[in-house]
């Protein structure tokens, strides 16, 4: 067992924190979701594919703030172009700036379901506008999700606070299984107002799911045939698995997307991008405006991180790099012999634990992360990661030698 890291001043912020703010800090970046005791609570700095935090120890980061970094931390191209707008031209004003139009154009060069835009700053954002733009479309009433949407009310998965009618109207149906979507549309179809299904499936804390054969394609055909709107939720799949996102991929064009985390690498800003059929309802039948949707600091950073994408080729070299790593990490957790499974691939690695009926896999799952983060290798026990364009080939070759030896460390628990 390798020996424990010192976390002495993440600790003491972290009871600090907990009289400042509820529960120390925000949702998902709490310590059970992670090793309590063992992870970091806090960071301070970083710089290409590597965070350091308050104490000062180093990781590979493999969660790249849960998405947003598709480059790498720090990255001068994006983040000059950005001090360069503040500085010259200022970023938040009562009307709106140029760039938002050049960001928009952008968007249409890549994505297949883009004929209009509205730009506003965070996944949930979009999927709620998502759905109201449904809903004012077909003046219908019901939601039919597959997926992770967001905080909001209606389709929170944490329903303290909310009203029940204000998720009453949402339905659920499991990725890959489109007989549960068709037994839905038989019974709530012509009140259906929008199907919202995230291209690849990524259920929390579960294995990451690629389409089986015609999985997508039937959901588009359902969609088409009630007559209600297909959304495709592309937050972590947009500008990583292509610049179109993986409606590119699949070949299936839904008529509202949503988009976020890598289009700006790190800075925040998601579009609600879908035909203009549709997306017309924000002019004048429902109603979407922010604050700070139009800030241009993040539309610059976005249309810098796309152009940075496309100089580079930063999705191929991603998605190569990926395709070594995930190759590597199969054959060393096939060679362990554990109930271990990896998923994700090349874009989205995620190790996870086979659930056995003694609950070894909940004991063994804690020491496995353990030992991986003791080893600086920064990955969430029940979250996907990620793969950044600034990873180099010796760090996912490190990586995946801690991941080797952590395996290596849980053997004696079955």
């Amino acid at each position: 067992m390798s020996e424990k890291l010192n976390l002495t001043k993440s600790m003491k912020l972290y009871e600090e924190a907990l009289e400042l703010v509820p529960g120390a800090v925000a949702g998902i970046r709490r310590p059970y979701n992670f090793v309590p005791g063992e992870y970091p609570i806090f960071f301070d700095r970083a710089k290409g594919g590597k965070v350091w935090d308050v104490d000062g120890n180093e990781y590979l980061d493999f969660l790249c703030a849960y998405g947003p970094i598709i480059v790498g931390h720090c990255e001068e191209e994006i983040d000059n172009a950005v001090i360069e707008q503040i500085r010259t031209k200022g970023f938040c004003f009562s009307l709106t700036q140029e760039i938002q139009n050049k960001l928009v154009r952008k968007l249409q060069e890549h994505i297949p379901s883009c004929e209009m835009a509205s730009l506003l700053k965070t996944g949930s954002d979009t999927t709620t506008a998502a759905i109201r733009a449904a809903r004012a479309y077909t003046e219908r009433k019901k939601i039919i999700r597959c997926g992770y949407h967001g905080w909001h009310d209606w389709c929170v998965e944490v329903k303290g606070g909310v009203l029940e009618k204000n998720y009453e109207d949402t339905l659920e149906f499991t990725y890959n299984h489109l007989d549960e979507l068709e037994d839905l549309m038989k019974k709530h179809g012509d009140d259906v107002a929008g199907i919202i299904v995230t291209p690849v499936g990524h259920p929390l804390g579960h294995e990451v799911e690629m389409p089986k054969p015609g999985f997508l394609e039937g959901v588009r055909e359902l969609a088409t045939k009630y007559g209600s709107v297909l959304i495709f939720d592309e937050i972590r799949s947009g500008f990583r698995y292509s610049m179109g996102g993986a409606q590119k991929v699949f070949g299936v064009t839904p008529d509202l997307s949503t988009f976020g985390k890598a289009m700006a690498n790190g800075y925040a800003i998601a579009a609600l991008v879908g035909k203009k059929e549709f997306m017309s309802v924000f002019a004048d039948r429902a109603f979407l405006s922010s604050t700070y949707f139009p800030n241009s600091d993040a539309q610059v950073a976005s249309l810098a991180t796309i152009a940075f994408l496309e100089k580079y080729n930063v999705l191929d070299v991603v998605k190569e790099k990926g395709e070594k790593f995930a190759a590597n990490v199969s054959k060393i957790v096939a060679d362990s012999g554990l109930p271990v499974n990896f998923s994700g691939g090349a874009l989205m690695p995620y190790l996870t634990f086979v659930p056995d009926a003694d609950k070894i896999y909940k004991k063994a799952r804690v020491q496995f992360y353990t030992e991986l983060i003791r080893r600086g290798v920064f990955l969430q026990p029940y979250h996907h990661g990620y793969i950044a364009y600034r990873h180099t080939e010796a760090e996912l070759n490190h990586a995946a030698n801690m991941i080797k030896e952590s395996l290596d460390v849980i053997k004696s628990m079955y």
